[in-house]
């Protein structure tokens, strides 16, 4: 995304890498995979992530990318796991992909030699925690609530 769309607004007049979204969209699916098909599927999607992240991207890019992706992922998985068992998915999902989201950042702006500012460090975190993690489990989070409220009524008039 990043070679062919550049940069692109997060809002509050930052720029930040196109990948940016995909990135923290990407942490956030591999917490529902873990959630639903289980370790060896959350482990199985970061090495495809991986591989997805290598082959879409020119060489320079392709290193940077697929190392912060794998590196965040692997961040990403081992915070998840206790939050997870302790607090509950969302919280699990939500402050591992705060821990993993700096860790893409840092690495893949060094790698791909994006100059690490208070700017596109920040924009990148929006991306990545505000847009392709909160708002998300937001959504999910009302829409399991809606669906729990609903599911009494579905069954009464049966």
């Amino acid at each position: 995304m990043t070679e062919r769309l550049g940069l692109v607004s997060v809002g509050f007049g930052l720029l930040v890498t196109a990948g940016t979204y995909a990135a923290g969209f990407a942490l956030l699916a591999r917490d529902f995979v873990h959630r639903f098909g289980g370790r060896g599927w959350g482990l199985a999607a970061i090495a495809m992530g991986g591989a997805i992240s290598w082959a879409l991207s020119s060489p320079a890019l392709a290193v940077a990318s697929t190392v912060a992706f794998v590196s965040a992922e692997l961040v990403d998985f081992g915070v998840y796991v206790p939050i997870r068992r302790a607090k509950g998915f969302i919280q699990g999902a939500l402050v591992s992909n705060i821990v993993s989201a700096p860790i893409d950042t840092f690495v893949f702006l060094s790698l791909a030699g994006f100059p690490l500012t208070m700017e596109t460090v920040v924009g990148q975190f929006i991306g990545k925690v505000l847009w392709a993690t909160a708002l998300p489990l937001s959504l999910y989070w009302l829409g399991r609530r809606w669906f729990a409220s609903e599911r009494p009524r579905v069954q009464a008039n049966e």
